[in-house]
């Protein structure tokens, strides 16, 4: 009864610890891959933000960039420290774990060489034979054969035990050097990105010094750059508009409305667009995201608080525009300080991609998903390459990050 409630407590803990041992396995995988995405947002950072420094920059775009990168820097900090924090709960539980089995296996092993010193001494003392010749009658001479059997079986059984308890100790002690060996990994890892940390956070500061020596010029052109930007959504608006009336006219439907007249194939093409949230590919091959969707506060002025209807994300040079999902060129159209704009439709969904270059599709083109619609227009004067994206469902904006894969 002892030996059966001792073996069920055994597996309740062994059954509590592996359950916890996977849990932190998964979190740590996660980590990791978290820790993978960080390393190389920072790496096209560089790449695609601080490569060619032979251009000027203004320093309101330093500034950002650079605060771009700090941010990135300081999550990937974050989560090194939370990958090296749960590594030293793994290795502790590890620890206590190998402590244990080592306990189990020494009194596995006493347990047997007791069993081993008795049965040596039955053997001297008695044959089996005259065990069994002893017995009184047939019933008890059974029972003592049964016995012996099971004697014999329970001693295999201990030897199989110490030599599993010993495999899984020498496994353990193995994933301990190991988890050892990943933290000191992950330590050195962190001093580097700590000392490049300190170093962009110092070039901040300078830069952020010399701004502020004129900070009522500077926050006079982030306030202009916004009502470019608003102006911008507000033409993008009136488009949609025009081609939401301009559709509703030609189903018979009313012209003053807001939501599109759908036909069954642009109700399936919306269905299909909705489906694949989250799944769409990036309007551009290579990119980093340098301004993201809604309100933030401006990172000259914390003060003074930046709108986005969409995303901009600054690329390489000559980079590729592409639809990110099939759907109907809706307008192709020169914006005063915004170069050329493309609407696609995907029912009664929007894609618009602004500050193009070249063009290579036209209005009422049936295109496909990645399918190259023209190229980014890079600004001589800095060597900016920048496409402002944005997705609406008819007059209402949408977080491109809800839709483009790890965006």
């Amino acid at each position: 009864m002892r030996h059966n409630q001792l073996a069920t407590y055994f597996v309740i803990f062994l059954m509590c610890f592996t359950s916890s041992v996977f849990s932190q396995s998964k979190k740590q995988k996660e980590l990791e891959e978290r820790r993978q995405e960080l390393q190389r947002e920072i790496r096209q950072i560089n790449d695609l933000l601080f490569k060619n420094q032979s251009q000027k920059k203004s320093q309101t775009s330093l500034i950002e960039d650079l605060s771009y990168k700090v941010n990135v820097r300081k999550n990937l900090i974050k989560v090194t420290n939370q990958q090296a924090n749960l590594l030293t709960r793994e290795i502790n539980a590890n620890q206590k774990k190998i402590s244990e089995l080592r306990d189990e296996l020494t009194t596995l092993k006493e347990n047997y060489a007791k069993m081993i010193l008795r049965s040596y001494k039955s053997k001297s003392e008695q044959s089996r034979i005259m065990f069994l010749l002893s017995s009184s009658n047939f019933k008890q001479a059974y029972k003592r054969i049964q016995y012996m059997t099971q004697y014999s079986k329970f001693q295999k059984e201990q030897g199989e035990a110490i030599k599993v308890k010993t495999s899984e100790l020498q496994k353990s002690n193995k994933e301990l050097l190991r988890q050892k060996d990943d933290k000191q990994k992950l330590i050195a890892e962190n001093r580097v990105a700590q000392k490049e940390l300190e170093g962009e956070l110092n070039q901040q500061q300078s830069l952020m010094a010399s701004i502020n020596q004129n900070l009522s010029k500077y926050r006079n052109q982030i306030k202009e750059k916004q009502k470019e930007a608003d102006r911008i959504d507000k033409e993008i608006e009136k488009m949609i508009r025009e081609a939401i009336a301009s559709s509703n006219k030609k189903a018979g439907k009313s012209s003053n409305t807001s939501s599109f007249a759908l036909t069954p194939e642009d109700k399936a093409l919306a269905s299909s667009f909705v489906a694949n949230k989250g799944k769409l590919p990036w309007p551009v091959e290579k990119g980093v995201v340098k301004v993201r969707y809604g309100k933030q506060p401006s990172p000259i002025d914390r003060t003074i608080t930046i709108q986005s209807n969409g995303v901009r994300i600054a690329t390489e040079k000559n980079a590729d525009v592409r639809a990110v999902y099939k759907g109907k060129v809706l307008r192709v159209q020169a914006i005063r300080h915004g170069n050329v704009l493309v609407m696609i439709q995907h029912g009664n969904y929007i894609t618009n991609y602004t500050n193009l270059s070249k063009v290579f599709v036209n209005p009422g083109d049936m295109v496909d998903t990645k399918q190259v619609i023209g190229k980014v227009f890079t600004n001589p004067s800095n060597g900016e390459t920048t496409l402002k994206f944005s997705i609406w469902k008819e007059i209402n904006t949408q977080n491109p990050a809800d839709w483009i894969f790890q965006m």
